[in-house]
């Protein structure tokens, strides 16, 4: 009993369990930032957008261009806030900071700075939201709910530090997502979380209408590893036609390199993948020191590329690798980003794959590959344009017909300006070609793009890919069919 008593008397065994439970208080906010709090409060989360404002949030006031945030102060405090950090007084408690932007990124460095996690980056023209979803949930198992992550594309200059804020001081690991759409944007969110761990996808022309040519878009992602701390690791794509590139971008700055794909030189190396019976992979990967297998619950090759980059990142970080191959076997697709629903049809059920947040090139091919590959009576695509190509647009677009042919795609809806020149070849092919050629409509906006798919008809067995360009907006045809919010 004694003994028993001496060991309470030295608690805290884990220095973390000395670390605040709250998120925030007053008084640390204050510190953080130099600013000055009107009251006493403890919070749990912190916002920017008054809509998103749970009860415990501290509302950050940001001004931009547009938009002044103290205008939804009210609101905020209306859905719960316990406080507001603002630049100027305000009947609602809150602390009083020379510049609200500053006093966020000031509050995320104090967040990276109290906590012991180890921080992972994750940046790449395609797949970096999955990857950092898988990554997360890897970690978040093996640690017991002790990893964070960023939420929904939190990746631009307000979404980083905002996603950093959140970071509790008792985590063990950060997931943070880093995008950029011109160049210099990636170093600056890379030196506020300065990782220990950075990892790029792919390099594809996401973007390339800014950035002007493909080793730019190569340069400009490798910017994320001028943010690693000392000893930490960079993660390349071994497959990538400018890995060389990336590889050599990491070098110059003395850390660590780790490569991963098919190669026969990749660091964590494919053997093999085989389809598994749910639609993904059975994966037998080498290590290096040691040999793995796995499954990969989402179909589609580009997957199995991407489980390779979330290995060797959980590696990299000192996490779990058993806990990330069940964590990989049982992620179901994000909304917009893979999601598949068993929707109405004629004479029972379809599939409807929900891509449409994003797409480029690369994407595209990679999805419809997948569609082809997926057991169905009829194969239909759904296509939105691919937004910031410029002057590469019209044939971007137009190539995309070979991977239609290849897939065996049945039915094409396509949807917006820049596809009408996937119309044109279509249609030079429906009337030249011996061979398959599919189906296809081209249409303008979403509405007209569900009445093209009500004039088709889905009969039970069909399988649907809906993709294209966020701005596109085919995520209210993915609402239609599947009631979901959108």
């Amino acid at each position: 009993m004694n003994a028993a008593r001496a060991l309470l008397r030295q608690w805290p065994l884990d220095p973390r369990d000395a670390l605040p439970l709250s998120l925030w208080d007053a008084a640390s906010i204050a510190a953080a930032t130099g600013g000055r709090a009107s009251h006493a409060f403890q919070a749990s989360g912190v916002e920017m957008d008054s809509r998103d404002v749970r009860p415990g949030d501290v509302f950050v006031a940001l001004k931009g261009e547009a938009m002044d945030g103290h205008k939804f102060i009210p609101a905020a405090f209306a859905k719960g806030a316990v406080a507001a950090i603002t630049d100027r007084p305000v009947d609602f408690p809150h602390v009083l900071v020379k510049d609200t932007t500053a006093a966020l990124h000031a509050l995320a460095h104090a967040a990276r700075e109290r906590s012991g996690a180890v921080r992972i980056a994750v940046t790449g023209s395609v797949g970096k939201t999955g990857v950092k979803e898988a990554i997360f949930t890897a970690l978040d198992r093996a640690s017991r709910g002790a990893a964070h992550r960023s939420v929904r594309s939190y990746n631009n200059h307000v979404g980083v530090p905002l996603s950093l804020a959140r970071l509790p001081a008792r985590a063990q690991f950060g997931v943070f997502e880093m995008g950029m759409n011109h160049q210099g944007e990636i170093a600056p969110l890379a030196d506020h979380v300065r990782p220990h761990v950075a990892l790029i996808t792919t390099i594809a022309p996401a973007h390339i209408e800014n950035l002007g040519s493909m080793e730019a878009i190569a340069d400009e992602k490798s910017q994320i590893f001028t943010g690693l701390v000392e000893g930490g690791t960079a993660i390349i794509p071994a497959d990538s036609e400018y890995a060389d590139r990336m590889i050599a971008n990491a070098r110059g700055l003395g850390v660590k390199v780790v490569t991963f794909g098919r190669s026969a030189h990749a660091d964590v190396r494919l053997l093999d993948a085989i389809p598994s019976a749910n639609g993904g992979s059975l994966v037998t990967a080498d290590l290096g020191t040691a040999r793995l297998c796995y499954s990969v619950a989402e179909p589609g090759e580009h997957w199995v590329a991407n489980s390779l980059g979330v290995m060797a990142a959980v590696r990299a970080a000192g996490g779990d690798l058993a806990s990330a191959g069940l964590a990989l076997a049982e992620m179901g697709g994000l909304k917009g980003r893979g999601a598949r629903f068993s929707i109405e049809a004629a004479g029972g059920k379809a599939l409807l794959v929900d891509e449409s947040y994003n797409a480029n090139p690369a994407s595209m091919r990679a999805t419809l590959k997948a569609l082809g590959q997926t057991p169905a009576h009829r194969r239909i695509a759904v296509l939105g344009s691919m937004k910031e190509l410029g002057d590469f647009a019209e044939g971007f677009h137009a190539q995309l017909a070979d991977p239609l042919q290849d897939a065996k795609i049945d039915h094409v809806i396509l949807v917006g300006d820049e596809m009408r020149a996937l119309a044109a070849e279509l249609g030079r092919r429906s009337a030249n070609s011996l061979g398959f050629a599919p189906q296809f409509a081209h249409c303008q906006t979403p509405v007209e793009a569900i009445a093209a798919l009500d004039d088709f008809g889905l009969i039970h067995g069909d399988a649907v890919l809906v993709k294209g360009s966020n701005s596109v907006g085919l995520g209210r045809l993915v609402s239609h069919y599947t009631s979901a919010p959108s």
